[in-house]
């Protein structure tokens, strides 16, 4: 561990409330060996302003050794030079009952990342679905009880939304996002509980924060039905990349900046645990971008 004061972990952390209940998951990570900014594709890029790839790896192996910490499983791939956002393994794929949709980038600059994946996931035995429309993974797609909530309007297509619906045959509920800040889905929205259903020992209906003015009004309706319970968050903490978290439905890592966020998680329950990415917020990017969910076949989330 380095000297940074970049997390904050409850010792012991504490058994979860009545009604939540932190589920094993399995990631996929990727070192930052090659990170730096040498380009700009979204608005928090600067290549003009330095890095230190020496923090970066050390704030991310920070959150690499707490997901362990907390009983979860992480797998690693291989970084490539040449491709210093390839850290943020959730534009690597979305990975639902053992099969995996690769991404098709829309840049340039990380079109590199692609075949990456899809080697990694073919050669992890996943049913591997190669993709015709432009989409950016788990960076755009979140599964959220059965349903596939889809984001667009910077990265990901509307054609990628039929696809993706196509391919795990699921419903997707397309989601319009308006503000450059958060260009991918899963920097304005959440995943609270990644398991639903008592049965899986869930809560009846999975729930999630977002960051209502990421989203145009449309959107914004559809979220408000859908989610009459969902923790709104203020533009104070996504600004911060808040929402960029990762939950096992008790435990939801996030910025330790999201302060707001932070005090909303544990009245509802759940325990928040702070992680400092900020080196990598450098290059548009947050714990959530570096974690990408691998559902094998049979998750209890997919059979909700």
């Amino acid at each position: 561990m380095s000297t940074l004061e970049t997390v904050t972990v409850p010792s012991p952390i504490p058994e979860p409330a009545e009604g939540r209940t932190a589920h094993h998951r399995r990631y996929l990570m990727c070192r930052p060996e090659h990170f730096t900014v040498s380009y700009k594709i979204n608005p928090w890029m600067e290549p003009a302003k330095p890095t230190d790839t020496a923090k970066a790896v050390a704030q991310w192996q920070m959150l690499h050794d707490l997901y362990l910490e907390l009983g979860h499983e992480v797998e690693l791939i291989d970084p490539l030079e040449g491709f210093p956002d390839m850290v943020y393994t959730a534009n690597g794929g979305f990975v639902i009952d053992g099969r995996a949709y690769v991404p098709k980038f829309r840049f340039v600059e990380r079109a590199g990342e692609a075949p990456a994946f899809a080697d990694w996931f073919r050669a992890g035995g996943f049913d591997t679905v190669e993709p015709e429309e432009v989409n950016e993974g788990e960076g755009d797609f979140l599964l959220v009880g059965d349903t596939i909530l889809a984001g667009t309007g910077f990265r990901s297509t509307g054609d990628s939304h039929r696809e993706v619906g196509e391919v795990f045959g699921r419903e997707v509920v397309s989601l319009n996002l308006i503000d450059p800040r958060f260009y991918h889905l899963d920097t304005a929205i959440s995943v609270l509980d990644p398991v639903e259903g008592a049965a899986n020992g869930g809560p009846q209906r999975a729930n999630i924060a977002y960051l209502p003015g990421a989203f145009d009004d449309a959107s914004r309706a559809i979220l408000e039905e859908r989610f009459p319970d969902a923790i709104l968050v203020a533009d104070a903490d996504g600004a911060v990349f808040g929402l960029n978290s990762a939950s096992d439905g008790y435990n939801v890592i996030i910025s330790p900046r999201a302060t707001g966020f932070e005090k909303q998680l544990r009245e509802r329950g759940y325990n928040p645990i702070t992680v400092d990415l900020s080196e990598l917020l450098l290059g548009g990017g947050g714990i959530k971008c570096c974690t990408l969910e691998l559902r094998a076949a049979g998750d209890s989330e997919v059979d909700a």
